[in-house]
């Protein structure tokens, strides 16, 4: 299905569920798709919700923007019109970008009401490790030239992910990726290859809102929708995650003491991937508890 969130300007989602159930939607991390969520949307679906998987924009099958409007403040306004084309207000379930995006339209809303019922922060917080920020940056900046097979992006993906297990098959990884000629001048040819699905226009925006010299800026910002939230809010950590480390996470929980939190062991900054179960059962008592 697609949501018109400007005139002539859509974002693509996959719906699970009963359309008259609670609502939930779900906003994966910078570079990713819909289709990184795993089984989740699914077993939300069957746990009672209605489960609408975004691509936002310049992600997936969402239209990219030729301006190049790709800050949170498009990603917010994105988010709030979604929102209020739904019958009931969602919970929202945001990993790392869509966290932040999350956080910023309900945090800095100018409605009387909320525009959600509830927030999941998937490994996000205000603040972040510029470690795992930069190992963020430099695995999308890396594979710019597109790979040759399937099986060499899933290389790229093994070394980017080292302690997560090889799937069997890359069907779910060919979801994030899209096979096109390009002429370039590594490839004069323009050969046939597998681009992950997101605009490259995105990537130098991002590193001019997110580097060292914006990052004080950047948390002030997040830590103000942070306080103003009223909604119920939980923090998902990866237990190994170098982007929200436990003093991040401690450091965020005493400034915004109404926030619950849990941590999924064994899993690094890409939570849902890495530990889909556990992740999506942390998710499903929380709304529920709520």
């Amino acid at each position: 299905m697609q949501f018109e969130t400007e005139p002539g300007f859509f974002i693509a989602a996959d719906a699970f569920g009963d359309p008259t159930h609670p609502p939930v939607i779900l906003l994966h991390g910078g570079g990713q798709t819909r289709h990184s969520w795993g089984d989740t949307a699914k077993q939300l679906a069957e746990a009672g919700w209605y489960a609408l998987a975004l691509d936002a924009r310049g992600h997936g099958d969402s239209d990219w923007s030729a301006e190049g409007h790709y800050d949170l403040d498009y990603l917010a306004s994105d988010l709030r019109a979604i929102c209020a084309q739904l019958p009931q207000k969602p919970a929202l379930v945001g990993a790392s970008m869509g966290g932040m995006t999350a956080l910023i339209a309900e945090g800095e809303r100018t409605t009387a009401e909320p525009i959600c019922s509830a927030i999941v922060l998937v490994d996000i917080a205000p603040r972040t490790e510029q470690k795992g920020i930069e190992r963020i940056f430099a695995f999308m900046s890396g594979n710019q030239e597109g790979f040759a097979t399937l099986e060499e992006a899933a290389e790229a993906v093994a070394a980017y992910l080292p302690h997560r297990p090889r799937p069997s098959d890359n069907s779910r990884l060919e979801k994030n990726l899209r096979l096109r000629s390009n002429v370039t001048p590594a490839h004069p040819t323009g050969e046939a290859r597998y681009y992950w699905h997101w605009d490259p226009k995105m990537l130098a925006l991002w590193r001019q809102h997110t580097g060292p010299s914006q990052q004080t800026s950047s948390e002030e910002r997040l830590y103000q929708a942070a306080h103003a939230l009223n909604v119920p809010t939980l923090i998902v950590r990866g237990g190994i995650s170098d982007v929200v480390s436990e003093k991040v996470m401690a450091e965020f929980l005493d400034a915004v003491p109404h926030v619950k939190s849990i941590s999924v062991a064994d899993a690094g900054h890409m939570v849902a991937g890495d530990s889909n179960h556990a992740f999506t059962k942390a998710v499903i008592n929380f709304l529920m508890s709520e």
